[in-house]
């Protein structure tokens, strides 16, 4: 829409400034001024109403979980292999 309009504007100003231009006569002259206000109404309109400006995201990262963690009793073994008891002992995946 803002390249059509744009384009349409730069089309009628330079339309506006080849056009012959006499003393004589300020009909024309007049005429392309008054056009040149509208055009520059609506394009200041269509400009003025246009929705916010696209913003892209950045690409997702990846990041790995954290590790699931607890916490399980673990045997205690003396010298011969026999349990003598347990301790707490912090297991992860």
């Amino acid at each position: 829409m803002r390249r059509t309009i744009a384009t349409l504007s730069a089309a009628l100003a330079l339309g506006a400034a080849v056009a012959p231009a006499r003393a004589d006569s300020a009909g024309p002259a007049i005429a392309a001024g008054i056009g040149g206000f509208a055009l520059g109404a609506i394009t200041g309109g269509a400009l003025a109403n246009s929705g916010p400006p696209v913003v892209y995201a950045p690409a997702p990262v990846y990041v790995a979980p954290p590790p699931v963690c607890w916490v399980e009793r673990r045997p205690v073994f003396d010298e011969y292999g026999e349990v003598i008891g347990s301790r707490p002992r912090r297991v992860c995946e």
